[in-house]
């Protein structure tokens, strides 16, 4: 495929277009733009535009925004360069939104490459500046957002969008919110749904304070008679079930004028988040009966709610049924499993379904498999595994699975071995975390 796309690198022909002509080429480049925008796949609307070159047929800036916007899925850095050196060579690198489109294909492909063309622009518009900040969110570079965004000569919701949605997506959720409330109260913008549907996501990790915006953002909808889509809708069933208020998200889930997989989902995992296995399961039953197809997430719901009730049988039956939906096991399955097992005492099936995984267990797997191990009193099945288990643990993040480790040594009466992971810990500078809990006073 790049071997061909090395032709669109020839020198485009610009002689003029005579006047009687102009209809007819400007319907031939309408074609030829659209059959790019409806081809099947990127590397049919490739085909196309290498086709038009090997044609002669003048590029238009429609022929190549919807060649970008087709290909920028492939994340293929040599393509989107072979791209760009064509778009210099036929003059259309100062084209506003040619250039725009080419920055978030190397947003996608090589961000390094996005900043150096960012720097370079003779015009931005609004796009071109929410795409670098969505570059800078992705990337966990929140601070650069951040100075982009304060740059800009002018903002849409979008921009407030993009740098909200990057504060929420990496946990930093008094930020996203304390920007929020800038945008409405102090800047006087009315948010729209894209803007409300990157901050309802975030409400529902802060506990009270999040409920309160959560509600508040609720409230607003409700006031603007806005329709409870399946986006807005699942927002606010994911916040209410998150921050525990059940009821809350089932009226809204009822009220939702269509629902998919994802909404049945977020009230699914909600429940199971707070041990409500029986509601879970009829929640399911309901799901099926609606003709809806699960997901892999709709699973580690089932599955997390019967690790909770000790649901083994059940748990059992809803993992056989992840590959009879055509789905594969992922990891957070696996783990469900395990958690499920320990916690039942049949630590020899954990130790199968671990031993059954496609993949390396993760550090989550291993804690709950010998936090199991330590309920139970079954140390020499905890031996099997340390050594496996060290070698996976990072001193910077698991000092929990350390200090797990030196504790079931301990129980079995090995106390050298105990103190000589302890020396470890004290050698690598591990520490564990320290746990912390909160309680809610009075009614919101």
């Amino acid at each position: 495929m790049l071997a061909s796309l090395s032709n669109l690198l020839s020198k485009q022909p610009t002689q003029a277009i005579p006047t009687a002509q102009f209809f007819w080429v400007f319907r031939n480049l309408n074609s030829w733009a659209a059959a790019i925008r409806k081809a099947s796949s990127s590397h049919e609307a490739l085909k196309i535009y290498t086709q038009m070159q090997q044609k002669r047929v003048p590029f238009d800036s429609f022929s190549i925004l919807f060649t970008l916007k087709s290909c920028t899925v492939l994340s293929n850095l040599p393509l989107v360069r072979h791209f760009h050196a064509h778009i210099v060579k036929i003059g259309f690198s100062s084209h506003v939104y040619v250039a725009t489109s080419l920055l978030n294909a190397y947003v996608v492909a090589c961000f390094e490459d996005a900043c150096y063309l960012f720097d370079e622009m003779p015009e931005r518009n609004i796009v071109t500046w929410n795409t670098m900040i969505t570059g800078y969110s992705r990337y966990g570079e929140l601070g650069k957002a951040r100075v982009v965004f304060d740059q800009m000569p002018a903002r849409d919701p979008s921009s407030w969008s993009a740098v909200i949605s990057g504060y929420m997506g990496n946990c930093l959720w008094d930020d996203g919110l304390a920007l929020f409330r800038e945008m409405v109260v102090t800047e006087g913008l009315r948010p729209d749904q894209v803007v409300i549907g990157s901050v309802l996501p975030g409400c529902g990790h802060m506990g009270s304070v999040g409920l309160v915006f959560g509600k508040s953002i609720h409230g607003f909808v409700i006031k603007n008679k806005w329709e409870l889509d399946v986006e807005l809708g699942t927002c606010l069933v994911d916040m209410y079930a998150k921050c525990g208020f059940l009821k809350d998200a089932c009226l809204v889930f009822e009220m939702m004028t269509y629902r998919n997989v994802v909404a049945w989902t977020a009230l699914i995992c909600g429940f199971a988040q707070h041990g409500c296995g029986a509601d879970v399961f009829l929640i399911f039953q309901r799901m099926r009966e609606c003709d809806v197809k699960p997901n892999e997430l709709t699973f580690t719901g089932l599955l997390s709610a019967c690790a909770q009730a000790g649901l083994v049988e059940e748990g059992r039956g809803y993992f056989r049924m992840i590959e009879e939906y055509g789905l594969r096991p992922r990891m957070q399955h696996y783990g469900c499993m395990v958690d499920l097992f320990g916690k039942a005492g049949l630590l020899g099936e954990a130790y199968e379904i671990i031993r059954a995984m496609p993949s390396e267990p993760n550090v989550v797997i291993w804690g709950s498999f010998l936090a199991s191990c330590k309920l139970h009193k079954q140390f020499e099945m905890a031996e099997r595994v340390i050594d496996r288990v060290m070698r996976t643990v990072r001193p910077e993040n698991d000092g929990g699975v350390y200090t797990l480790i030196s504790d079931l040594y301990v129980l079995n009466g090995n106390w050298g071995e105990a103190e000589r992971v302890r020396r470890l810990m004290l050698n690598q500078s591990v520490r564990k975390a320290r746990g912390s809990s909160f309680i809610r006073s009075g009614t919101i």
